[in-house]
């Protein structure tokens, strides 16, 4: 290794924009085994699943209705 590095002609990341954030969110657990179910059946990490699904909602600007009983 080298003591010292030069990153004068570094290019930043065009990807750091989309990183993860690590949040803490409290999910029923009926939904977690619903969408572990899915998870099991598409080969997709149930957490990937849950941000690809939430990710759709916010792009295509899904408001929810809610209407109690």
């Amino acid at each position: 290794m080298r003591a010292e590095y030069d990153f004068s002609n570094a290019t930043k990341n065009p990807y750091s924009a989309r990183l993860r954030r690590q949040i803490t969110i409290r999910i029923d657990a009926d939904t977690i085994d619903y969408f572990k179910r899915m998870a099991s059946t598409t080969g997709i990490a149930y957490q990937n699943l849950i941000n690809l699904y939430l990710g759709d909602c916010a792009t295509n600007d899904k408001q929810i209705s809610i209407s109690w009983r």
